[in-house]
């Protein structure tokens, strides 16, 4: 009996001696495992290269996807007041006159933006509207993204492409006023790379576009 009791007054200080040295914490404890989240409540994230993300140190770099930055680099140590984020809202001003201008056939107000082919393109297009007797009635509705997807520079001429993401509310008249394609209620999504051309050595600030096409 009394082995009993000094086998239990034992194990009763082993016990307690195994819990002074697991039940603290000493710093090094393995963190918990989080549970994965549920597939479907997970946000999606943004993955596209080409999306300029939010500012932080030098909004500039992000204004462009890393292929074009030689390019970019290039233009900046050539012409150290270059702003890639001026250049950009330029670029969609541009982009938005040139567009409003061409629908309108308005080639007045295009003609010195754009170099000769494009300038030839542009009037092609609206002669043979005319022809057709058709006028277009469209709404650029919202930029979404304008980001430089490419640049490079020869000598003193830069050239910068423009990866333009939009929304376009596009509608084609007749004669008669009445809707033959299209809707204003329903907008489209476009995406265009425009190139635009500039000599960093002169003393004119403008850019001229001089190529236009659509992302396949």
């Amino acid at each position: 009996m009394a082995v009993i009791v000094i086998l239990a007054l034992v194990a009763l200080f082993i016990g307690l001696r195994l819990y002074s040295v697991l039940g603290e914490r000493t710093g090094h404890e393995q963190q918990p495992i989080l549970k994965p989240a549920d597939p479907a409540r997970v946000e999606p994230r943004v993955t596209q290269p080409l999306a300029p993300q939010p500012a932080t140190e030098n909004p500039d770099d992000l204004a462009y996807v890393p292929l074009a930055g030689p390019g970019v680099r290039a233009m900046l140590a050539a012409d150290p007041s270059f702003d890639v984020a001026r250049f950009l809202e330029g670029a969609k001003s541009a982009y938005r006159l040139i567009l409003e201008s061409f629908w309108k056939g308005d080639l007045d107000t295009l003609k010195p933006h754009v170099d000769a082919h494009v300038y030839e393109t542009f009037a092609t297009a609206v002669e043979q509207r005319n022809k057709d007797k058709l006028s277009l009635d469209n709404r650029l509705v919202t930029i979404e993204q304008a980001v430089i997807s490419e640049a490079n520079l020869e000598r003193t001429v830069a050239l910068v492409t423009v990866r333009f993401e939009a929304d376009i509310a596009a509608v084609t008249r007749n004669s008669e006023g009445q809707v033959v394609a299209g809707s204003l209620s329903d907008a489209v999504q476009t995406r265009d790379l425009w190139t635009f051309r500039r000599d960093l050595a002169s003393r004119d600030p403008n850019w001229l576009l001089i190529e236009t096409d659509e992302e396949a």
